[in-house]
């Protein structure tokens, strides 16, 4: 698969991320057709081309911990923003038990307009 599809599959799914909720990379990367693509979905998000509408910093490590390298910005920016979507931080960590987003199936995404 060419790398501007998978990336394009990949802030499909990103956009979609609700207020309030995040998302790990692993979880990313089912919704957008290959589980195995956890480490394409930090690459693609670090090139997001569009972060005001492709909310990147929505996504988070499977610990529930923000990124180190967060490209816009970097950690503490993140975990502002995570923050003012209503997504506690304490430490940099996200408690996925509580605000981890519910996954729909990958025909969801395929149905919907962009």
């Amino acid at each position: 698969m060419k790398e501007n599809s998978s990336f394009q599959k990949i802030y499909e799914v990103v956009r979609r991320i609700p207020a309030g909720t995040v998302a790990t990379y692993g979880q990313i990367a089912a919704l957008a057709g290959n589980r195995h693509w956890a480490r394409v979905v930090g690459y693609a998000l670090h090139a997001n081309p569009d972060p005001e509408h492709i909310p990147c910093y929505r996504v988070v490590n499977r610990n529930g911990q923000v990124s180190s390298a967060f490209a816009f910005g970097g950690k503490n920016r993140q975990i502002e923003l995570l923050e003012a979507d209503g997504v506690p931080c304490p430490d940099g960590i996200v408690d996925l038990k509580k605000y981890q987003w519910k996954q729909f199936p990958l025909s969801y995404f395929q149905e919907q307009e962009v």
